[in-house]
């Protein structure tokens, strides 16, 4: 098949003078037509949702009919394409500590209860064989993840108990063993637990020894989701070219946020971004996180999850082609979900779960890193 953007333009796209339109960034309807057809065979897999957070704060909703007070419902997804969610159940500033575990483990119940209450149009996954199944059965997959990494409280066997839950997705950051001096010997045997439980590590806002250590060892790709580049805008969770080009030699997965604060105010600074992670990490490395319901202003055109074929209307325009959209919105996550699958399952036969304790392997005292 050709690729989308050899098309030749429609009468809507010519301009009054034969030409295109004097807009540089004018999508028009053709474009927008284009970007629905794609999303309809390669659906957004968005890496960052902060719904089950929002949703305690609403006495009543419901999510199928559609929900005015939140960025994200059902028709909204299926207007915007969504055909996979992270659900991120990273805890509000202050609610570390002792709470953590406890915090965690009450967001995972809701976010259960909620995706049972909504079985129409919701399908929690485990796997990306259930993430294609939900989508198949015209179900929105939901992938429980990211969590941050204090809900472990150093211990693995709380991480096991979370992974039975269905966490696929874990922060490592702001702990005593992922911290800025990168990973101790405990914050590496995370790393390798993870991998035989098949749980993504994400280093978003990890320290850049943190996230160096986790790519170099760990056997399945690392994600990073939510981080633009720091060349277009010197945000301090956007990654630099140097660390961009390392996710993307370790085929990990740069996610973009769609969040003015570290994209940009306008589509074409989000797209600017794409632009710029898919020239330094390759096309195979780069995703999408809409990062809605999580508190932050989006830019103008990208308000809520219904908007997604509006930026893939401008990539169309940049001259994507029809390979590159099809893993920016979906292949690069199913590789990711795969690759992770398929580790833990070798990984299992090979390797018995970890008991080791955190004071045993990071002692204090200076022999500690």
């Amino acid at each position: 098949m050709a690729d989308l953007q050899d098309d030749i333009p429609t009468p809507s796209e010519v301009g009054a003078d034969g030409g295109l339109p004097d807009d540089p960034f004018a999508q028009g309807p053709a474009s927008l037509e284009r970007a629905h057809t794609l999303l309809a065979a390669h659906p957004v897999a968005d890496g960052y949702s902060g719904l089950p957070w929002a949703l305690r704060h609403l006495s009543w909703y419901d999510l199928e009919l559609g929900e005015a007070a939140i960025d994200t419902d059902v028709p909204r997804m299926r207007e915007g394409h969504v055909g996979a969610l992270f659900w991120s159940l990273h805890l509000p500033e202050g609610s570390g500590g002792d709470r953590a575990t406890a915090a965690t483990l009450e967001q995972l119940d809701q976010a259960r209860s909620v995706i049972e209450a909504h079985s129409e149009g919701l399908r929690l996954v485990s796997t990306a064989g259930q993430v294609i199944d939900a989508r198949n059965r015209g179900r929105v997959a939901v992938v429980l993840g990211p969590a941050h990494a204090t809900a472990l409280d150093g211990s693995l066997g709380i991480l096991r108990v979370l992974r039975t839950l269905g966490l696929r997705v874990l922060t490592l950051a702001g702990t005593a063993w992922a911290g800025e001096r990168g990973l101790t010997r405990f914050g590496e045997e995370v790393v390798r637990e993870l991998n035989r439980l098949g749980v993504l590590a994400d280093v978003s806002g990890a320290s850049a020894a943190t996230a160096e250590r986790a790519l170099a060892l760990s056997r399945t790709p690392v994600l990073c989701t939510r981080s633009a580049a720091r060349a277009l805008r010197p945000h301090p969770a956007n990654l630099p070219d140097a660390m961009l080009a390392a996710l993307g030699a370790a085929r990990g997965l740069c996610m973009v946020p769609l969040t003015a604060e570290q994209t940009g105010p306008t589509i074409q600074d989000v797209a600017d971004h794409l632009d710029h992670v898919r020239d330094v990490a390759g096309p195979e490395c780069v995703g999408l996180s809409g990062t809605y319901d999580s508190g932050a202003v989006h830019p103008r055109d990208l308000a809520d999850t219904s908007r997604y074929p509006h930026l893939i209307a401008e990539l169309l325009r940049r001259g994507w082609s029809e390979t590159e959209l099809s893993l920016l919105t979906w292949g690069n996550v199913q590789r990711v979900l795969r690759s992770a699958d398929f580790t833990a399952r070798a990984a299992q036969h090979r390797r018995e779960a970890s008991h080791a304790k955190i004071a045993e392997l990071d002692p204090p005292g200076p022999c500690r890193p």
